[in-house]
């Protein structure tokens, strides 16, 4: 029995989740199962190709909805979790209890263990700490940006490597070993161990980068990465360096996608009033109401300036 897991790409909550819906399959549905497993990432075009859904079963976890009838599980805690009202109103006459949602959930990963205890009677409580450090990464509840930059612990260099890393192949790996192993075994391979101390070097850089680009105007900090072949960053390095900002907008170029983020400050004392999913809706985006991004065709720099100056014009409001 193949089970084909589509994840959120290059996000450790994405990893997270495909790792213990594996383990929640595996243990209560279909001993069997060979799990095989596919990223996702969020671009201009976000229509699902017909041919990723391969398997006996087919799940998406931490990802948009698909009304493709080969789906048989989806898990998903994003406010802009469908592409249109038609998969909306799709999922809300499905009565397979197998596609689930909740944007009440600070992370998938949570959601999926809650899920799988209380309605199947699954349990993992070796994989508590994946599920803690999904709720702290996903949810941004970290003490301190200091703490959310400086990276000390397991989970946090393992974010990291998963973000930063080029392909989906480690990815994958990570996804196999999270199933089984302890966060502080996985960041502590060899082979991540080598991917991790360049990537790290590269974060340093990210923050010196950062803070030469970027100005606070009004509580929003803005600043635009097109020329410098940043294909991510860790988004709290702007409330490390401006801790009395309210909001971030961020330009950042990449090989597959103009990339528009939108965040705000997990510990500003001043309370966000905007809802930043429904802002990024409106430009063909989504996420959260407190973080949220929009993605256009590479290339499309002036454009996404364009939109995110109008971002910035509105926050500051």
């Amino acid at each position: 029995m193949l089970e084909r897991v589509l994840y959120h790409d290059h996000c450790f909550d994405g990893a997270a989740s495909a790792a213990y819906f594996s383990r929640f399959i595996a243990g209560a549905i279909h001993p069997d199962a060979e799990f095989r497993y596919t990223g996702m990432a969020h671009k201009a075009s976000q229509l699902f190709d017909p041919g990723l859904f391969d398997g006996d079963e087919n799940a998406i976890v931490d990802f948009k909805y698909s009304s493709d009838p080969r789906l048989t599980w989806w898990f998903d805690h994003h406010q802009s979790a469908f592409l249109n009202a038609a998969d909306q109103e799709h999922f809300r006459a499905d009565t397979s209890g197998r596609k689930l949602y909740d944007p009440g959930f600070k992370s998938c990963t949570a959601f999926i263990c809650k899920v799988a205890a209380e309605r199947f009677g699954f349990h993992a409580p070796d994989l508590d700490d994946l599920v803690h450090w999904s709720l702290i990464i996903d949810g941004a509840q970290y003490s301190d940006a200091k703490t959310a930059v400086e990276l000390g612990a397991p989970a946090m260099k393992l974010t990291l490597v998963i973000e930063a890393a080029k392909g989906s192949g480690i990815v994958h790996k990570i996804i196999g070993w999270m199933q089984r192993r302890q966060l502080s075994e996985i960041i502590a391979e060899p082979e991540i161990q080598q991917l991790y101390a360049p990537l790290y070097q590269r974060h340093l850089q990210n923050i010196d980068l950062i803070a030469s680009r970027a100005h606070l105007d009004d509580g929003v900090v803005f600043f635009d990465l097109a020329g410098h072949e940043v294909e991510g960053y860790n988004k709290f390095i702007p409330y490390y360096l401006f801790p009395d900002s309210v909001y971030t907008v961020s330009v950042s170029p990449s090989s597959f996608r103009t990339k528009i983020s939108i965040g705000s400050n997990p510990w500003t004392p001043t309370e966000p009033k905007h809802n930043l999913a429904t802002i990024c809706e409106r430009y063909g985006g989504g996420g959260h109401a407190r973080v949220g991004a929009i993605s256009l065709a590479p290339g499309e720099l002036t454009r996404a300036r364009e939109i995110a100056a109008e971002v910035v014009a509105e926050l500051k409001t």
